[in-house]
């Protein structure tokens, strides 16, 4: 097993420290969409579903394609027949409560890229003729990354969050994996996959608030997160100013004694 980094061990522990010191300006961000592979025609996967939810409060917010059928009237078996216009408004009040809240930091699992992640969601906005509202980078936290940082790479099998449920004895009701969301899309399922959404901002609150008070149970041992006494020492010692002021001073001492003892 690969030993986590020290400055990036640090570094991600001081970033999770820092959210949930400031939790009433943080959300926990994750959606749901068609599958993204086995796509020939090049299209963009459909969004159905999104879920906030506030560090703080654990208040949750949700978006999805049945609910805002619903508010239409149309019946779930009609939503094929209209999901261009269900999944703009959907959207449209998705990027609405964004706008709203602005400077906000959004925690998330692995929402990286164009092929699925907040870039993916923008696109099928634009797609649908919207304009979306961006977040800045820096306020894109990815827990799965930061977990990587501070266990290691190997802290724990894939796929890496279902693994973590286990290991923590965290219950999985609702929850569905990737494959079985798109299942679930393909079945028009909307309501599993919202409820597997909403479960999964749960989850990776869950998860976050274990790494941040230093009880989450991985894989990783002692000695590889912290690669051993002789590394952990050597670190302190790097870090530490006192140690550092006194073994200059000893340098010093011996240095004045061995000329002392030249002349």
């Amino acid at each position: 097993m690969n030993a986590p980094n020290p400055a990036r061990q640090k570094a991600a522990r001081n970033t999770l420290d820092r959210m949930f010191a400031e939790s009433a300006n943080a959300w926990i961000i994750h959606y749901s969409c068609e599958s993204f592979y086995d796509r020939p025609d090049g299209r963009s996967p459909r969004v159905t579903s999104i879920a906030l939810r506030k560090l703080d409060s654990a208040q949750t917010v949700s978006f999805s394609i049945h609910q805002t059928a619903e508010r239409r009237g149309i019946p779930f078996d009609r939503i094929e027949q209209h999901y261009d216009e269900l999944e703009q408004e959907m959207l449209d009040n998705f990027f609405a409560h964004l706008g709203g809240h602005r400077g906000m930091k959004y925690l998330h699992w692995n929402m990286r890229d164009a092929n699925y992640g907040f870039q993916a969601i923008e696109h099928r906005y634009r797609v649908l003729g919207g304009e979306p509202f961006v977040i800045d980078d820096n306020n894109k936290i990815d827990l799965s990354r930061l977990l990587i940082d501070i266990y290691g790479v190997g802290y724990i099998d894939h796929p890496r969050m279902e693994r973590l449920l286990d290991k923590n004895h965290i219950a999985p009701r609702d929850f569905l994996s990737g494959a079985e969301e798109a299942r679930a899309f393909e079945d028009r399922n909307f309501v599993g996959l919202h409820q597997s959404t909403l479960r999964k901002v749960d989850v990776i609150a869950n998860i976050a608030g274990r790494a941040h008070d230093r009880n989450l149970k991985t894989n990783a041992s002692w000695w590889a997160m912290h690669g051993g006494r002789l590394r952990t020492a050597l670190v302190w010692m790097a870090e530490n100013k006192t140690f550092q002021l006194v073994t200059g001073l000893a340098s010093l001492v011996g240095l004045g004694l061995a000329l002392w003892a030249f002349l």
